[in-house]
């Protein structure tokens, strides 16, 4: 017996996929199986950094600090494969997280116990835990030119806070003519992003008439900063789903189940 439209929600849509290569294949997995089409599109590409001597140097130091801040799966990834070449983590070392991914991305390199917000993940959220408050020397894993929330916060709260940049982000060089064909040809039916930098990646890499195109088509985003973001492009509907990819999957979802929308209602 086939599955019926409703079990499948997303039957005949094609979701544009922007996160990076090497992270897509999940929540590709997830549209799919809900019957949609996803179209892999990467907005952003995860690089080395082209100098890992001054990480080098912070990790020599790693004894030094109360507190180690992941921001992000891939600072998870980048950073314990270059902190496991030399040493192990400090026992005394307490670790934290700014969301789920990166949860689960430390679980797989065996740290567990970590400080991670509930609910919202963001590093706001993270600032309201109070286990962190009495970090006296605190070390920031992140790419290069992070966001500095987190670091300046927590430096006017009177912790010594060092960056340890682990990757570089990068607009990838891909030929936007595949996509902008099937969006012309009605095979584009939304849009999930991820970051901001995703999404002024993206806007520039489909050019004046992929950006037409997608001020009309929905948008999905994790964040409300992201959001604003896309309101400041002009794009008419932005939804704010749940965080990570089953909060993704969730949002493309209901809003596809429900009635259609006018351009602009979230």
């Amino acid at each position: 017996m086939s599955e019926s439209k409703d079990s499948k929600p997303l039957t005949g849509k094609g979701v544009v996929v922007t996160r990076p290569a090497h992270q897509a294949r999940e929540l590709s997995r997830m549209i799919e199986e809900a019957g949609g089409n996803a179209i892999l599109f990467p907005a952003i590409e995860i690089r080395d950094v082209e100098d890992l001597a001054p990480f080098a140097r912070l990790i020599e130091r790693l004894d030094e600090f109360d507190l180690a801040v992941f921001i992000s799966p891939n600072a998870v990834e980048r950073a314990m494969r270059l902190i496991r070449s030399r040493r192990d983590l400090p026992p005394a070392l307490r670790i934290a997280a700014i969301g789920g991914g990166s949860v689960k991305a430390l679980e797989r390199q065996g740290v567990t116990d970590v400080i991670a917000p509930q609910g919202r993940h963001d590093s706001e959220a993270l600032l309201e835990r109070g286990e962190i408050a009495t970090a006296g020397r605190v070390i920031i894993f992140r790419g290069e030119g992070g966001r500095e929330h987190l670091g300046e916060t927590l430096s006017a709260r009177g912790a010594r806070v060092e960056y340890a940049e682990c990757y570089r982000r990068a607009r990838p060089a891909l030929d936007s003519a595949s996509l902008l064909r099937d969006w012309s040809g009605g095979g584009v039916h939304a849009v999930t992003v991820t970051s901001s930098e995703g999404l002024r990646n993206f806007a520039e890499m489909i050019g004046t008439s992929g950006r037409e195109q997608l001020a009309f088509t929905p948008v999905f985003v994790p964040h409300p900063r992201i959001a604003e973001a896309a309101g400041g492009l002009g794009i008419r509907t932005v939804i704010v789903t749940g965080p990570a990819d089953a909060g993704m999957l969730d949002g493309l979802q209901a809003y596809f189940s429900a009635r259609p929308r006018m351009p602009g209602k979230a």
